[in-house]
């Protein structure tokens, strides 16, 4: 799984909200691409976030090759210093991982 996460902080409280605006409206067909697994959009006082999780990094990479993603950058250049992370999740685990460590068993 590859992620996506943006911080973004907008010049004013109008310009956060455009920014909370136009990353909404983004999502709505980021959603249904293939290989997204979610899309959310929230914000908290001054900040706004966003997350895409992928199913691989080949479905990442044709994300970040699309139009779509060209108007997310657009959305990026109107922030105030936006905070760009892409994460590589090699495996996740559930409650098996639990069970593993909790009765002991070296891995």
């Amino acid at each position: 799984m590859v992620r996506l996460s943006l911080v973004l902080t907008g010049t004013s409280a109008r310009s956060t909200q455009e920014l909370l605006d136009g990353l909404r409206f983004l999502a709505v067909g980021t959603r249904l691409e293939p290989g997204c697994q979610t899309c959310s959009v929230w914000n908290d006082s001054d900040a706004v976030h966003y997350i895409e999780e992928w199913t691989t990094e080949a479905d990442m990479r044709r994300r970040v090759r699309s139009d779509r993603f060209t108007s997310l950058l657009a959305i990026l250049e109107t922030s105030r210093d936006p905070h760009v992370h892409f994460d590589f999740v090699t495996t996740t685990r559930g409650l098996d991982y639990v069970a593993e460590v909790r009765n002991g068993a070296v891995g």
